[in-house]
């Protein structure tokens, strides 16, 4: 039977439907105050740890590397097919907040845990997961403490202004015991001081605490993380509110490094790999146009960023895993598929 138009109403086919909102939607995704800002510029700010062994620190020179510096090198290259277009401005965790609020930094990529208040009051957007941590204890061995239930009225370094202060006064007061705290804005102060014996006890992300030890201690056998974990520190990239357009961008790229993993798809095997005749492939390496439209970027954004840095799992293993200095098992950061919490949305 043929279906009747109202008056006045021309037809259209379901799919020209999808089609226009497509189009259209493409179309938005050109705007946008910091992707515009960026594109301008041609180079991207990006808020990053004082020094944190593993995750971003600077050599001798002065260049950065890092697990969090690649998250913000794949992004340059996502932008402009070239990794090294990134300012670095090194944040302590009171600043980073601030630097980002004011348009000092166009995104932070140095640890910050995604929280209710940060994601509202704070007027922050955050993009996803990129690593699963909790808090932890570094003590000396010779002072066989072995559970932080053993922790009553020892002096503790922390910084100020983190999630760790705050989940630290929860984990005392909930346990009834009692710390004096050191309290110190710069990581480099705050690590001598514990290292120094300054306090009994060092308190922050328990990747961090690894990094520190491997790192920085004169002999990390001397120095033990006791096993509990006290809070989840879901750490992930943080942009600001209200321009979406900017987060998509730090968003997908993140994803787009999840799934070149999942599909096994490398830094050196990426070119062969664009050759693919997989549909979900070939949208996602730029091969089927549509996907970089979308977002505003080049149809090679993926296949620019997993060239750049490698895969998830590449970046992980080079700065963080067993082939590194700090020898971190994946744990939570393993894929979804080997019983890990890391899952890309799809790229279609």
């Amino acid at each position: 039977m043929r279906m009747r138009t109202r008056t006045g109403a021309s037809p259209m086919r379901a799919g020209s439907k999808i089609e226009a909102f497509t189009a259209a939607m493409a179309g938005a995704a050109q705007a946008g105050p910091t992707l515009d800002k960026v594109k301008q510029a041609g180079s991207l700010s990006c808020g990053v740890q004082t020094g944190t062994p593993g995750f971003g620190q600077p050599d001798s020179q002065g260049k950065y590397s890092g697990f969090n510096i690649d998250i913000c090198r794949a992004i340059s290259a996502a932008l402009w097919g070239d990794p090294d277009k990134v300012k670095y401005v090194p944040l302590t965790a009171q600043q980073r907040f601030t630097a980002l609020q004011s348009g000092e930094v166009d995104l932070l990529s140095n640890n910050t845990t995604w929280t209710l208040q940060r994601d509202t009051q704070l007027g922050l957007n955050f993009a996803p997961v990129v690593f699963y941590d909790g808090q932890g204890f570094m003590v000396t061995k010779k002072s066989g403490v072995k559970t932080a239930k053993e922790l009553n009225g020892a002096t503790i370094c922390v910084a100020p202004g983190t999630t760790t202060e705050l989940n630290l006064a929860d984990y005392f007061r909930a346990n009834k015991m009692e710390f004096k705290p050191v309290v110190i804005e710069k990581v480099d102060e705050l690590v001598a001081a514990f290292f120094s014996g300054r306090c009994d006890v060092y308190t922050t992300d328990a990747s961090a605490l690894a990094a520190q030890r491997t790192g920085r201690a004169a002999n990390p056998g001397d120095y033990v993380i006791l096993t509990e974990r006290i809070s989840k520190e879901p750490l992930a990239p943080a942009v600001r509110h209200g321009d979406e357009e900017w987060r998509d961008v730090v968003s997908w790229v993140v994803y787009a490094l999840i799934e070149a993993e999942e599909k096994g798809i490398t830094q050196k095997n990426v070119e062969e790999m664009s050759k693919s005749e997989a549909p979900d492939i070939k949208r996602m390496l730029g091969t089927t146009p549509g996907m970089g439209k979308a977002l505003g970027l080049d149809e090679k954004w993926a296949y620019n960023a997993i060239k750049a840095v490698g895969n998830y799992g590449e970046i992980f293993d080079k700065h963080l895993g067993m082939a590194s200095p700090l020898k971190l098992e994946r744990g939570y950061n393993n894929l979804w598929t080997k019983g890990g919490l890391i899952y890309a949305v799809p790229i279609r």
